[in-house]
């Protein structure tokens, strides 16, 4: 395979490695080796290695053996290292926003924003909002008895990454996870296994001691051994519902195991006659196409009130055709960069083609484009397809920048169509109107319901997270503490006499006998 392979300015300090108690165990090429290529030049190799499926065994055994002696330090001492850890990624944000645009291929200016949050998630984490809800409290529950409630790491936890935010999102799972005692088991996308590697590098360079934090490549395979370990205690996992499911079947007779699934999303923004049509527009159109549409909170599904159909959607279709398409490190400002692969671009277009033939209609052709600096690269457009209506019989995530319409009569059609899906994650609403906004967010399930604003990003302050497809109730962001401890309650008795319970007899001459 004629394959240009990664280039000198690399971000990497170390070749293609697993990260395993406190050492990088450079792994080999071979035919069943992993390799990773720009998406904007696909003949670029960026990371080669072949994974190693006992080093899925060699790492959770270093994670355990780490386990006591980290969860045993006190809270400020670990506080410290993760300290530190947020000094190293503000020091090297510009390189792990370059890996990410090698390997991801989105716009340096997302992968510029996406490096900086590294660093903001300790201070998240450690918020008095989001930590006082793992924070150890005593009561009195009697008159001579008090108690206690403490919270405990977990223990060995594995922390299955995506492509899509393959810097961000794994640390937003496996820095509360750290401060709150557990060892981690961090596997990433085989999409973006150098980004993994680099978190290992940036984490050793922090003094993580040897076993707190372990990084091993791999497939689906890899995966499989990972998630079914016997000897794990939780799984934070980031993806596709399809991966979840299997997750969740391959632990379904370990019910004390905690299980943190944040997955994807069929999402919904309506527009209403009272809604600001420029605002609307804009933030429709961002929402739709940001990250080429690869990102779980993406708008998918828009839902055009018909007194305004008219003239809101000629200017979605007119912001969209303007978007422009190149690589991520283009020299002129891009909105899209390519997808991740040549599949998703196929997946892309073919998505595109089965709407048109159920009876949809093309308001926007998505088609591949060549820009001149990347011929080859995974670049298509934005597509809207006018469609008759949403039902949950073709409720499809597609990880593409494809947007689908669809117009209603009155903001109950409205709810209805926004609920027509099995996925519950971000939904939007755009109207003036109080009693509308009221109406949504009652009869609307998502884990995140905006306002005025688009469906893509949310805060890391604030607890994200879906339901149905989407999530298991476990939400991430500023909520994440909560998946990484759990409470234990104690009661103690300060009084020297105990009473003697209904139907029990007691002589205290027993005493002497005893």
């Amino acid at each position: 395979m004629d394959s240009r392979t990664a280039t000198p300015d690399s971000a990497l300090a170390h070749p293609p490695s697993d990260f395993i108690d406190g050492r990088f165990v450079q792994l080999r090429g071979g035919s069943a080796a992993i390799v990773a290529r720009d998406p904007a030049d696909p003949q670029r190799v960026t990371w080669t290695g072949e994974p190693v499926l006992s080093h899925v065994d060699d790492a959770v055994a270093s994670a355990r053996s780490a386990l006591r002696s980290w969860s045993g330090r006190p809270l400020e001492a670990r506080v410290a290292i993760l300290r530190r850890w947020q000094e190293v990624t503000a020091a090297h944000a510009e390189r792990i926003a370059a890996q990410v645009c090698d390997e991801m291929g989105k716009t340096i200016a997302e992968c510029r924003f996406e490096a900086r949050a590294l660093a903001e998630k300790v201070d998240i984490t450690l918020d008095r909002i989001s930590f006082s809800r793992v924070s150890d409290y005593e009561l009195a529950v009697g008159a001579t008895r008090s108690g206690a409630c403490r919270f405990r790491p977990h223990g060995v936890l594995a922390v299955l990454g995506p492509f899509n935010f393959p810097a961000h999102l794994p640390n937003g799972h496996f820095v509360p996870a750290l401060i709150l005692g557990n060892t981690v088991v961090l596997k990433p996308s085989e999409k973006t296994p150098g980004t993994g590697q680099l978190l290992a590098e940036l984490m050793h360079e922090a003094g993580i001691p040897a076993g707190v934090f372990n990084v091993v490549q791999g497939g689906a395979e890899s995966a499989a051994r990972l998630v079914a370990h016997d000897d794990i205690d939780g799984i934070l996992f980031t993806g596709s519902w399809p991966v979840g499911r299997r997750i969740l079947a391959a632990n379904l007779d370990r019910p004390g195991r905690i299980v943190a699934l944040e997955m994807g999303g069929n999402n919904p923004a309506v527009v209403m006659p009272t809604a600001n049509l420029r605002q609307a527009a804009i933030e429709c159109v961002r929402s739709a196409f940001a990250t080429t549409g690869q990102r779980c909170t993406c708008t998918r599904r828009l839902i055009v009130h018909r007194a305004v159909a008219d003239r809101f959607v000629p200017l979605v279709l007119k912001a969209a055709s303007t978007l422009l398409v190149g690589p991520g490190r283009s020299g002129t400002p891009i909105f899209m960069g390519p997808v991740a692969t040549a599949a998703a671009a196929e997946a892309t277009l073919r998505f595109q083609s089965d709407l048109a033939a159920a009876g949809g209609r093309v308001l926007l052709e998505s088609t591949r484009v060549r820009p001149p600096e990347a011929p080859e690269g995974h670049f298509v457009t934005a597509g809207i397809v006018e469609v008759p209506g949403f039902s949950r019989d073709r409720d499809e995530e597609l990880f593409g920048p494809i947007l689908q319409v669809a117009v209603v009569d009155s903001i109950d059609e409205a709810i209805a169509q926004a609920g027509a899906t099995r996925f519950g994650l971000a939904a939007s609403l755009f109207s003036a109107d109080d009693g509308e906004w009221e109406a949504f967010f009652a009869g609307v399930r998502a884990g995140c319901v905006n306002r005025n604003t688009g469906t893509a990003g949310a805060s890391s302050k604030l607890p994200f997270g879906g339901l149905g497809l989407s999530g298991n109730h476990r939400p991430a962001a500023a909520f994440s503490v909560d998946y990484c401890a759990h409470p234990v309650a104690s009661m103690v008795e300060r009084g020297a006499e105990a009473a003697v319970p209904a139907g029990m007899q007691w002589d205290d001459r027993w005493l002497g006998s005893a």
